[in-house]
């Protein structure tokens, strides 16, 4: 055997070291991508169990350890660009802007409570829906407000603190009454029109919104009706019958809470309707004489600090999800999900599997929709759905996944005004889960018929 040239010696090690620097700068891809989200569940779940308590174990603890093994695992870069590639997650736009409405939503709910609005709105719904229909009537308002706002972040933020008082008053299940909220703030944010999730539903398919309207309420109306059905027979039932006792309503104390509404329906920012609620609880404290300007800034550091862990889970989500994205998670989901298709029922199916899990690792049904909009869109074309149908899967089944995240900004946001656990309230979110049967439905036996 010859001696191999020097030259060839050299082009070989040149061909090994360049190979090897790609594959040293390659993100990790495949399963290990999402592991981290895996860990998280895990590490809840198994440490819940293992405490026979699922209120006991703090979900930011949980995603601290996996923020910490998505770090372990990101391949081809120093620990110092790790760091980054989490802070910048961490401190991208979106989280903080989440982070902000938090900070507001807590001074503005303890400011609300301290001059006495929660307790006279409380009063007022108790005197104006039936006792019996108290259920159902909080299902339905949750259900028109989020549709006139399109937001259903701003829709708990404006009922959630209502409802936990009621169920105080009533002696009934806070997570109870918290879930009847928030399930009909999805329903409304689904459905609306100027939705941030319908409008890229919409838009990456290229149908019009009123045409995915009407195939989203062939879907999501019927899955509605049903659940007020539930809600109206646990509220006629003798175990669950809610007596309709109210205390004396003070009008002027309603004037925060009403201007919230008022101007969360007329389209104003989130952000701009709390602070002007902010500023109306002192303004109607300071002429009642209920509070003080030390008083009040007391409150809105009470409020501020009780969102202070719904905050850590935020930034700690918003990091770990963008590590889980530079390593190729969602385009190991998206290979994943499209490489058997051979129907236009798995198509379809295979486009509500993409957009939910690309919910679970964003947090975020808009960013989800996004991000999957394209390759809905690529295989509607080649398996001829109709758009319409795919905007409406995408826009639903993100809505569906969105509202069973522990650390989705939703849950989130409820547990932190209701005071209680977000997976407490996840086992009385009767109306996500039903959707999702009518929507997995809707696909199977391929309805709407006309959009199929």
């Amino acid at each position: 055997m010859g001696i191999i040239p020097d030259k060839y010696i050299r082009e070989l090690s040149k061909s090994v070291k360049q190979k090897w620097q790609s594959y040293e700068g390659r993100p990790v891809g495949g399963f290990l991508a999402i592991s981290p989200v895996i860990a998280f569940l895990a590490i809840y779940l198994i440490s819940s169990v293992a405490a026979c308590d699922f209120y006991r174990i703090p979900i930011s603890a949980a995603f601290l350890a996996a923020s910490v093994y998505s770090i372990v695992i990101c391949r081809g870069k120093t620990l110092e660009q790790r760091i980054t590639v989490f802070s910048e997650g961490a401190g991208n736009r979106n989280v903080l802007l989440m982070i902000w409405i938090f900070v507001l939503a807590g001074a503005f709910a303890s400011t609300a409570k301290e001059i006495g609005a929660i307790d006279a709105t409380v009063n007022l719904a108790l005197r104006i829906l039936p006792g019996k229909f108290l259920y159902a009537g909080l299902f339905l308002a949750a259900c028109f407000i989020s549709m006139s706002i399109g937001t259903s972040v701003g829709t708990i933020v404006a009922l959630v603190p209502v409802a936990a008082g009621i169920a105080q008053e009533v002696s009934v299940s806070v997570p109870f009454i918290t879930g009847i909220i928030v399930g009909g703030a999805f329903f409304g944010d689904n459905l609306s029109f100027i939705s941030d999730t319908t409008i890229a539903a919409t838009r990456t398919q290229g149908c019009s919104m009123s045409d995915k309207f009407k195939v989203n309420l062939r879907i999501t109306g019927p899955a509605a009706l049903v659940v007020t059905a539930i809600y109206v027979a646990y509220g006629m039932s003798s175990e669950c019958a809610v007596p309709p006792v109210a205390g004396q309503v003070d009008w002027v104390l309603l004037i925060p809470y009403t201007a919230v509404i008022a101007l969360a329906i007329s389209g104003l920012d989130v952000a701009a309707v709390l602070t002007t609620g902010i500023a109306l609880n002192a303004v109607t404290g300071f002429a009642r004489g209920s509070l003080t300007w030390s008083g009040w800034l007391e409150s809105i550091g009470h409020g501020i600090s009780g969102m202070g862990d719904l905050i850590t889970v935020t930034l700690l989500a918003g990091g770990m999800l963008e590590v889980i994205r530079t390593n190729g998670g969602l385009d190991f989901i998206t290979s994943g999900m499209t490489r058997h298709i051979k129907s236009k029922r798995g198509a379809e199916l295979s486009i509500a599997a993409l957009v939910s899990l690309a919910n679970m690792c964003t947090a975020n049904n808009t960013i989800a929709i996004i991000t999957t909009g394209q390759i809905a869109k690529d295989i509607s074309r080649k398996f001829r759905l109709d758009p319409r149908k795919t905007a409406s899967i995408l826009d639903t089944f993100s809505c569906l996944t969105q509202g069973l995240l522990p650390y989705g900004a939703q849950l989130l946001m409820a547990s932190g005004l209701a005071g209680v656990s977000s997976i407490a309230i996840i086992g009385h979110l009767h109306y996500p889960f039903t959707m999702g049967i009518f929507a997995t439905m809707a696909i199977l036996m391929r309805l709407p018929r006309k959009y199929s």
